[in-house]
């Protein structure tokens, strides 16, 4: 299951060609027996998406959770450690509940001032160390510098980058199921 934003709910393009889709593509041309559930939802916070995980959990009682939530915590300047508390207890009855967990870090732009953007981009970290859940850095990694890669608002990626978030994505997931971790 993947619980995001309008990163993972293909915002601005066709759902079938956002990263999510092309997640269970490549699972299952690789063999793996998975079926994801795209628990996206666009402008989701971190408050909001746990406001509806039980359900969720007991709905779809998911193997793995990818977590890809934060970014519109951090564009409106809430408290990071509500941002920390609500992902926390996200992991934790993702755990609960036996499923592993793949956080992804979030990025916020420079102009939030340092002490903040910093600390955002920090707190996926903590997360990941204190919970010892796997952590990709960066989804967008690789988009930062071609402003063709993104929308005309600048924040949301175009069909054409979602193999590279998906790539992203999969580096570390591939490592999960290969491990034999569920």
């Amino acid at each position: 299951m993947v619980l995001g934003d309008s990163l993972s709910a293909s915002y601005g393009i066709n759902q079938s060609n956002g990263w999510v889709n092309l997640l269970e593509q490549r699972l299952h041309s690789q063999g793996y027996p998975y079926n994801v559930v795209n628990a996206s939802i666009s402008g989701e916070t971190t408050r909001g998406a746990l406001s509806r995980f039980d359900d969720l959990l007991k709905q779809h009682n998911p193997e793995i959770v990818i977590i890809e939530l934060g970014g519109n915590d951090g564009l409106r300047g809430l408290s990071l450690e509500n941002m920390y508390t609500n992902l926390a207890q996200i992991i934790e009855q993702s755990q609960s509940h036996e499923a592993d967990i793949l956080l992804t870090g979030m990025r916020i732009p420079p102009n939030y001032g340092k002490k903040y953007t910093d600390g955002f981009a920090e707190t996926y970290a903590r997360l990941a160390r204190h919970y010892h859940v796997i952590l990709v850095p960066f989804l967008l990694s690789g988009l930062e510098s071609d402003k063709a890669l993104y929308q005309s608002d600048g924040i949301h990626p175009v069909a054409s980058a979602q193999p590279v978030i998906l790539d992203n994505v999969w580096t570390y997931l591939v490592t999960m199921l290969s491990k034999g971790i569920k």
